[in-house]
């Protein structure tokens, strides 16, 4: 007799949903009514419980459990794995973590997760290892993301205000169609990033927002090599120019701005500083090189013409410019989120409504298309906020992007926001909730790195690159598998997050295992607080529903929210005023939290620094990696490693929406036909991509949205090296294997991944299979 089907809400950070299961099987899944854009993402959900990529049970490295802490690092990757029980492996883990702690101190263990784990509030992976980790008495940390690094540090010295802040306060589409005449997205918007929201979305309504441009008539450009980084709909001007010069591009703005004395000189006066150090720069009195329209038509391959008209339009009109998180994910990174917010002060329209700026429009899903309705009150959690990175204070940190020069160089020092820091030397790492050999640069050197701890211990539900590379694997819950709640404030919408199935095999949730650990390790009541996983989640909502009720929003009982569905609190919320219209406002009674209270267009603390790579105003570095260094002549095509639009992330690689996009079981890449021809390479050909740092394969799509000298190919692909005719060749399309692993500057020590040259081939050879769908080598001898 069969069980009888029952639909659950979920909660994902694409999209909130309805399983149907019967308690031991997914039936399907279900999109609410009043999410009129869902995301193919969500019917990946179905092949949660895939038998090819879950973690069955504890896994043991088989040289890990043979020699423990003294074996060699090097089998990672490549040993088989050992079934054991989980008692062996959470004694094995928790005796690891006592013998670093003796030996070496908790300055030797590296704790690190991402915060895109999972949407619910408590079974929020970043909160569960820091916790855990914290009460073991310490740890080293990561500090900010490989998403947005440069730009966190930059923006909290131009302006002052935290950039979780910052980027959600961009004026809507509504907004723009009544206050501006001209909307500029650097970096685009692309739709594809709009299908995800840090911690749930109950709702799409992007594509539909944006719409409402063309109607009006609103002049939208988007400046990017990749045309469809804007949908066709709204018919945007495409200015194609060369990746990663947009700084130049800004500056010929500028400068025609200047010279055509279009630029608000009150609003400078008023509500910023050190435009008259960057003045003599902008026009070329201090360097005998005017950063004219000329210039700029030189270095990005945009005539200057379009630059000239594209400034005078923007003189004379109110605007919006919008700048992608991707843009400073390159070298001197930083300077692009400067130079934007230079060029948007010359034009006077930042903080008022429906003109200014927009940092990161898009870049998720209510960045830019969430309105006003955001809820103020803080929601329950179990340590930190969804998207946040945790606030360090005296703990030991590195910055997140400096993950393989940590390992490489203990001991080593090093610079970072004007602080001089030393590297730890790290003898265990523990991930939890993120894949490193996802988001990483140049991952080969990443995994000869991860040979050099003397334990690596992973969370994890799928067979990862990650969860490959360790030497304990504890099996852990989906959200599909466990209790939670969903909501954030990001978003006006909450979720409870019933448990639709029976955890997988051995699965347990994070929770589980770190008290298990915390157990072993005589703080288990600290770590649980007393409470069961339940317990905790109706204090969260309890916690939430007081906080709501502060500003006269009303929740429902727990009873009643854990019995129902997702429910929208917009109706409830006043609309919001966004931090920089209140300074504009009163620059006096709302002052930003930077030296000078205001916008600093010059900062004479990052110029005290006295950094070669980043001065005390936005200027143009020459770039080593780009169209225009002598390497292009080796590698002449850009590589545009940018998000997936079948996945978030590497998340359900190995599930149906992920994999029905790609091409003979390889990533799906796409360059022009000029390009293409010049190498014989028709569509769906198999390509090898390959520069000095590595190569991976992937399948050709031949696209008229992509400029020359360019190729773009997703991240996300789970990370399969291997070696064919004795060279070491990825064999599934992961782009970081060629992407360069260096700092965006001194300053802010982020992810440069966007400064990254290739060239391609078509693959004569017989296809290496894709072996990451499928469980590894494992013994058939089990240690109980």
């Amino acid at each position: 007799m069969k069980n009888k089907s029952t639909l659950t809400p979920t909660c994902s950070h694409w999209g909130n949903y309805l399983v149907e299961s019967d308690g031991e099987h997914i039936l399907s899944v279900k999109n609410y009514s009043v999410d009129k854009e869902p995301t193919p993402i969500g019917q990946s959900l179905n092949d949660a419980l895939d038998n090819d990529a879950r973690i069955p049970q504890p896994m043991v490295r088989e040289g890990y459990l043979k020699h423990g802490i003294s074996s060699d690092g090097t089998g990672r990757g490549k040993e088989k794995f050992v079934p054991v029980s989980w008692e062996i492996a959470l004694d094995l883990a928790a005796k690891a973590i006592d013998q670093t702690k003796t030996n070496y101190s908790n300055d030797a263990i590296y704790g690190s997760s991402y915060g895109w784990a999972s949407a619910g509030r408590f079974h929020h992976a970043q909160s569960q290892i820091h916790r855990f980790l914290a009460k073991c008495g310490g740890y080293v940390d990561s500090l900010n993301t490989y998403s947005s690094a440069a730009a966190e540090v930059i923006m909290n010295h131009i302006s002052g205000i935290p950039f979780l802040l910052l980027v959600r306060e961009a004026p809507s589409p509504e907004e723009i169609v009544k206050h501006s005449k001209n909307f500029v997205l650097f970096g685009g918007a692309a739709i594809k990033n709009s299908q995800v929201n840090a911690g749930g979305i109950g709702a799409h309504s992007a594509v539909e927002q944006l719409k409402q441009l063309k109607n009006a008539d609103v002049n939208v450009v988007n400046v990017s090599p990749i045309r469809d980084d804007v949908i066709e709909e709204i018919d945007a001007k495409w200015m194609a120019l060369r990746p990663n010069t947009d700084v130049a591009l800004m500056l010929g703005l500028a400068h025609t701005l200047a010279i055509n004395n279009l630029h608000d000189t009150e609003f400078l006066a008023k509500y910023t500083v050190g435009f008259e150090q960057f003045l003599p720069y902008l026009l070329g009195d201090s360097d005998g090189l005017p950063k004219d329209a000329a210039w700029a038509a030189n270095i990005c391959d945009i005539s200057e013409q379009d630059i000239i008209d594209l400034a005078i339009e923007l003189g004379n009109a109110p605007s919006v410019l919008s700048i992608s998180w991707s843009l400073q994910r390159q070298e001197f990174g930083e300077q692009t989120y400067w130079m934007f917010t230079t060029l948007a002060a010359m034009l006077g329209h930042i903080g008022k409504v429906g003109a200014g700026v927009g940092y990161g429009y898009g870049c998720i899903h209510n960045m830019g298309f969430g309105g006003r309705k955001v809820p103020t009150y803080k929601m329950g959690a179990f340590g930190m906020e969804i998207g946040e990175r945790p606030a360090l204070g005296d703990k030991k940190f590195i910055p997140v992007a400096r993950h393989t020069d940590m390992l490489n160089n203990p001991g080593g020092k090093y610079q970072y926001n004007g602080m001089d820091l030393t590297y730890p030397d790290i003898k265990l790492i523990y991930w939890a909730g993120g894949n490193p050999f996802h988001h990483h640069q140049d991952l080969d050197e990443l995994a000869k790195a991860w040979s050099k701890p003397d334990t690596i211990i992973v969370n994890e539900a799928f067979w990862t690159a990650t969860a490959r590379h360790a030497d304990i694997v504890f099996p852990c819950t989906t959200m599909l598998e466990r209790n939670d709640l969903g909501g954030s404030s990001y978003d006006a919408f909450i979720s409870p997050m019933r448990q639709a199935v029976k955890p997988y095999q051995q699965s347990r949730s994070d929770f589980d295992i770190f008290s298990g650990l915390a157990q072993r390790l005589d703080f288990e009541d600290e770590f649980t607080g007393g409470k069961t996983e339940m317990q905790w989640v109706e204090q969260l909502y309890n916690t939430t529903r007081t906080n709501a009720a502060k500003i006269d929003v009303k929740l429902p009982e727990f009873n009643d929210f854990w019995q129902g569905e997702q429910f929208y609190v917009g109706d409830q919320l006043d609309d919001i005023e966004f931090t920089l219209e209140r300074f504009r406002r009163d620059p006096n009674k709302y002052k930003l939290r930077t030296p000078s209270g205001k916008i600093e267009l010059f900062s004479e603390k990052i110029a005290s620094f006295n950094y070669d790579d980043c001065h005390g105003h936005a200027k143009w570095y020459q770039h080593v990696e780009w169209l225009g260094s002598e390497r292009a002549e080796k590698y002449p095509l850009h590589l545009v490693s940018n998000q997936p639009k079948t996945r978030l992330h590497s998340q359900f690689d190995h599930a149906r929406t992920s994999r029905e996009h790609k091409i003979k079981n390889r990533e799906r890449a796409r360059m022009n036909a000029n390009e293409a021809s010049k190498r014989s390479i028709k569509n769906g050909d198999i390509i090898r991509l390959f520069n000095d740092r590595g190569a991976c394969l992937v399948g050709i799509e031949i696209s008229n949205d992509i400029r020359d000298g360019v190729i773009e190919l997703p991240t996300g692909a789970w990370y399969d090296p291997q070696t064919v005719d004795g060279k070491r060749l990825e064999a599934h399309g992961n782009p970081n294997v060629l992407t360069k692993d260096k700092g965006t500057s001194t300053l802010a020590q982020g992810c440069s991944a966007h400064s990254c040259l290739v060239e391609v081939e078509k693959y004569q050879g017989e296809l290496p299979e894709v072996i990451m769908f499928k469980q590894p080598d494992i013994s058939d001898k089990t240690n109980k």
